[in-house]
Order: C-alpha cells, then structure tokens, then sequence
C-alpha cells in the first residue's frame, strides 16, 4: 500500500475533534435519560440497575460513534479533518468484525498512557498495536480516497 501510515501527532489531532463530538452525543445521551428516568439514573446515590443501563448506554454510543464511521466511510469526523483513513488488511473498508476488534483494541491501547498506540514507532509498517493486532490500518491520503458513485457527484462537477 503506497499510503503511509499515520503517525501519532495526526491520531492526537483527530482524537481531540472526535472527543470534541463525543462530548456533545453523550451529553444529549445523558439529557435524554435524566428526562426519562427522572435522573434516577444519573442522580442516584445507590447504584442500581438504572446506573448500569445509563453507564453502558455511554459506551454503546461511543462505539456506536466509531464502529458506525468507520462502517460507513472508514472515517470519523475527526479523521475526516486530518485526512485519515481506516482500512482492512486489503485496503478496503472495514466489515463488522475487524471494526468491532479494532474498537475495543484501541480503547485498550489508549488506556496504559498510550503505549499500545506509541508500539506504531517500533512496527516495522508503523502499525499501532490495535492496527497489528485487528488486521487494519490508519492511513494519512493528502487526496480524497476513491468513495464510488456519490449522490451530488455531478452537482460537484459543475
């Protein structure tokens, strides 16, 4: 693949913009549950089964997040801003699995300081672990990458 694989400055770059969207889908997330329960999911002072469902909510619509991105465009938004892309071993579009492996890889990568990420300056292709490890890989591409027949290609042509 003659894409290089993108370093960490970029991966950083990108995390913040997404961290930046996350924040406001959870925190619509998190109004939309204290109206429905009543905050007793969120305000409760004893932790019952309102806390575990609003606790994993807020995961599932971080993964949702991702997974969904990088399913339907193998991009998120932060990505998209610094002209990332995630793609398969082929150099195709994720499927379920692999994206759903990458996920959960990366949240474990990012968790002891970054060093499963950092493992991209010791890979001989510059993967970061998760990437080694789910059979993917982050590239940088200056260019759009190649996205097939998109609604409005002609309006763009004009």
């Amino acid at each position: 693949m003659s894409a290089p694989s993108a370093g960490i400055a970029r991966r950083l770059a990108a995390l913040f913009y997404d961290a930046l969207l996350l924040a406001a889908l959870l925190m619509v997330f998190t109004g939309a549950v204290l109206f429905l329960t009543h905050g007793s999911a969120v305000l409760s002072d004893t932790v019952g089964a309102w806390v575990y469902l609003y606790r994993a909510g807020l995961i599932a619509v971080i993964a949702a997040y991702f997974i969904g991105n990088w399913l339907h465009s193998g991009q998120t938004l932060g990505m998209r801003a610094w002209h990332l892309y995630v793609l398969d071993a082929h150099g195709g579009r994720l499927t379920v699995l692999p994206a759903l492996l990458r996920f959960v890889l990366a949240v474990a990568a990012w968790l002891p300081a970054g060093l499963g990420v950092l493992w991209l300056y010791l890979d001989p292709a510059r993967l970061a672990l998760h990437d080694r490890l789910a059979k993917t890989r982050l590239i940088y591409s200056a260019r759009p990458r190649n996205r097939g027949n998109r609604a409005g290609a002609d309006h763009e042509r004009r």
